[in-house]
């Protein structure tokens, strides 16, 4: 079993930052692309920002030039640094990544998700 566990997320004020956190653990052989996605309600899930394995990266074009994306591969762990942030990011921020067992399986995970609020 694989588990993806975010963290981060919190109350800021417009033009301040968080960074958020997902670290994959469990039966894993190797971690794939890992990506950041947000939902608001009543909206379908975006792609925010993905990032490969050997670190190329894609954003969203609402989070250009304000967020970036990393990852650790020794950690199993993406990181998503957000500035500038403003009322409209409000949402949930969900993971999601791409994992090879050890099996050789290929399974495709997401985390329960962390609640990023900008407000004054």
């Amino acid at each position: 079993q694989v588990q993806l566990v975010e963290s981060g997320g919190g109350l800021v004020q417009p033009g301040e930052s968080l960074r958020l956190s997902c670290a994959a653990s469990g039966s894993i052989f190797s971690v794939d692309d890992m990506a950041w996605y947000r939902q608001t309600p009543g909206k379908e899930r975006e792609l925010t920002a993905t990032i490969t394995r050997g670190g190329g990266t894609r954003y969203g074009d609402s989070v250009k030039g304000r967020f970036a994306i990393s990852r650790d591969n020794a950690k199993n762990t993406v990181y998503l640094q957000m500035n500038s942030l403003n009322p409209e990011d409000t949402a949930v921020y969900y993971c999601n990544a791409e994992i090879f067992a050890p099996s050789g399986a290929f399974y495709d995970y997401w985390g329960k998700g962390t609640l990023v609020t900008v407000s004054s």
